[in-house]
């Protein structure tokens, strides 16, 4: 319906002009520069009837594990991980990809949030009204587009886009919005002409930056995307590992406070993920 609508519109996909350095898809396919060249651009819609409600009880169990997905992000983003009935983290350490700093987690004195890369009131007029409730719910509960930050840099962002924000750590900054382009890519929602245009003037410094797809976010201190797709200054290896870490067994993850270990953390080996689903010593 929003391709029709900006048909009728008279507005274009971005992949009609030139992308970042000269030509479509500057970046080579699968980068975030090309992606980006694919997205539609129009002016933002109305954001009249945007309640947070429209997108769904917060925190829906939408992959059916049991667990809520604030608890699945805090699990998947930290480390040191402390859990208590399987599914509720009480502990556990962050590496913030906003501010590049440590933060300890303790339950009930958190000053992590979880953040909405692409937040759902910024999505409303650029398509999202157009969906059902379902699929709303579905995209404010899709890794691909939460990531467990530092509180007080995710309340500083607001619902901005990458025209009115972005992290304070500029290492993170390629990233980010690589995270965004794919969100808007998979859910088919415009940019703004000059939210487009900030994300190119970023994306101009990282051409070959890889969308990412639902895994751990690569941090600032060189951390791989948990989904093994790796960024820029990944430190993960052709085999999936981590960093030069090694475990001999997934007993030994254990006993280091370590499980689960997720693709491109340090110490993650195919040799330890059994079945392949990128997440080892999980049981």
């Amino acid at each position: 319906m929003l391709a029709a609508a900006l048909a009728l519109a008279g507005c274009t996909p971005a992949g009609d002009g030139p992308a970042p350095g000269g030509g479509t898809g500057a970046g080579g396919a699968g980068t975030a520069a090309a992606a980006l060249g694919e997205l539609a651009v129009a002016p933002a819609g109305s954001s009249s009837g945007y309640e947070r409600d429209e997108f769904g009880r917060a925190w829906a169990d939408t992959d059916d594990n049991g667990c809520g997905t604030r608890d699945d992000i805090l699990a998947r983003d930290l480390t040191g991980v402390d859990r208590e009935d399987g599914c509720t983290v009480v502990s556990g350490t962050l590496t913030d990809p906003y501010t590049g700093t440590r933060i300890r987690f303790e339950r009930g004195r958190s000053r992590i949030d979880i953040d909405h890369v692409v937040a759902l009131s910024d999505a409303w007029p650029k398509g999202a009204s157009e969906w059902d409730r379902s699929r709303r719910t579905r995209f404010a509960n899709d890794p691909l587009n939460l990531l467990a930050v530092e509180a007080r840099a995710n309340r500083t962002k607001g619902d901005g886009d990458a025209t009115e924000w972005l992290p304070p750590d500029e290492s993170f900054h390629c990233a980010y919005v690589a995270r965004q382009v794919a969100v808007k890519k998979k859910y088919e929602l415009a940019v703004t002409k000059a939210e487009k245009a900030a994300m190119e003037k970023v994306l101009a410094d990282c051409p070959g930056e890889r969308l990412p797809t639902g895994g751990k976010p690569q941090a600032p201190d060189g951390g791989g995307d948990g989904d093994g797709s790796g960024s820029t200054g990944s430190t993960g290896g052709s085999g999936g590992s981590g960093g030069t870490v090694e475990y001999a067994n997934c007993d030994a993850v254990r006993e280091a406070g370590k499980a689960p270990l997720h693709r491109g953390d340090p110490g993650y080996t195919e040799r330890l993920d059994r079945d392949g689903d990128g997440v080892a010593c999980s049981d």
